[in-house]
């Protein structure tokens, strides 16, 4: 596997482009900004190579981004009630950048954060220390994400984190795909995710706590349909989140499990996602936009995307039941993610 790495934009000699290439051409691009994964140069089932990730072909338009293209979410994805969270009887107020909530960090997130990095065997290593009460968070943490690449196009993303006091983690790589490698719709994409039940939410995207069933619902994708089948029918879920924006829970954590399988029969490119966290997120795209280019030549538009982000549960801190976020000093947060690139 080799490693290469220049500067990407003149103007911020810190920010650095990293790109894995496998023997046969394959290659994918990360950068120390926001620890992101840029790019997944891939075959389909011709031969033919394209870019199956969304993002831009500047950093300018990583620096203007809203949608977390790409980005390392932390120091806690996706939501947070009341912008609050309450560890040992100590209540600690979080930045409000969801209406009343909080949502992936809050607004200068390790998302917006230039992280060190090394090179490792295989693949290249972020390192970022986030300071007691950044974004309101308690505890110092020290965070490493590493993206290793094989020659058979298996993509491992692995998180770390220590503390040196009680705080919640949790972390997730915020990609969105689209195996055409095209700027259209992900509609035609059929996907199968390895779960019989999603987490039940309020209006603000905010778990309930209950756990439900999908069977005999848009939800159930325990056999493969496509993204589009479905997204539009006349159900409340699939309104307040303009399609899929749901939380699939998949077992321990710790386990290995298999989250969901993604084929896009034009190309015939397959994408097989594993990870040891509990859960994973699927989420159609239906509020994505952007005001920069995207590497197609236009912006990003709704639904021309989806994510699958590997994580813990929503709002963990409030539902004692839904497997623990809490990390406490001599204690290690690390979990991975394996995205497996091939063709039918």
């Amino acid at each position: 596997m080799q490693l290469e790495s220049r500067i990407w934009d003149a103007s911020h000699e810190d920010i650095l482009l990293f790109r894995l290439t496998a023997s046969d051409g394959a290659y994918i691009e990360v950068s120390n900004y926001g620890a992101t994964w840029v790019s997944a140069y891939m075959p389909d089932a011709q031969g033919r190579y394209a870019d199956v990730l969304l993002g831009y072909n500047t950093l300018q338009g990583y620096l203007d981004d809203t949608s977390y293209i790409g980005s390392t979410v932390g120091r806690y994805a996706n939501r947070l009630r009341n912008a609050a969270i309450e560890i040992d009887g100590t209540t600690y107020p979080l930045e409000a950048n969801d209406g009343t909530n909080t949502n992936h960090g809050g607004v200068d997130g390790w998302h917006r954060c230039v992280w060190q990095w090394c090179e490792i065997p295989g693949g290249v290593r972020f390192m970022l220390t986030s300071p007691h009460l950044q974004g309101g968070f308690p505890g110092r943490v020290e965070a490493i994400v590493e993206y290793t690449m094989t020659d058979d196009h298996q993509v491992t993303i692995r998180h770390r984190a220590t503390t040196d006091a009680p705080t919640h983690v949790n972390m997730t790589c915020h990609a969105y795909f689209n195996l055409s490698g095209k700027a259209q719709s992900v509609d035609n994409h059929l996907i199968q995710i390895f779960s019989d039940r999603i987490l039940d939410t309020t209006a603000a995207f905010i778990p309930t706590g209950m756990v439900v069933a999908v069977q005999d619902t848009p939800f159930d994708f325990t056999t493969p349909h496509t993204i589009g089948e479905r997204r539009m029918l006349d159900n409340e879920q699939l309104k307040w989140n303009r399609g899929y924006n749901h939380c699939y829970p998949l077992g321990q954590p710790g386990e290995c499990h298999q989250a969901a399988l993604v084929v896009e029969e034009s190309t015939g490119r397959r994408m097989l996602v594993e990870t040891t966290l509990p859960a994973v997120l699927f989420y159609s795209a239906g509020y994505l936009q952007s005001d920069s280019e995207g590497k197609c030549g236009v912006p990003h538009a709704p639904t021309t995307g989806f994510c699958l982000e590997t994580q813990f549960y929503p709002d963990t801190p409030s539902h004692q039941h839904f497997p623990s976020t809490l990390l406490r000093e001599g204690d290690t947060y690390d979990y991975t993610t394996r995205f497996s690139f091939d063709t039918i």
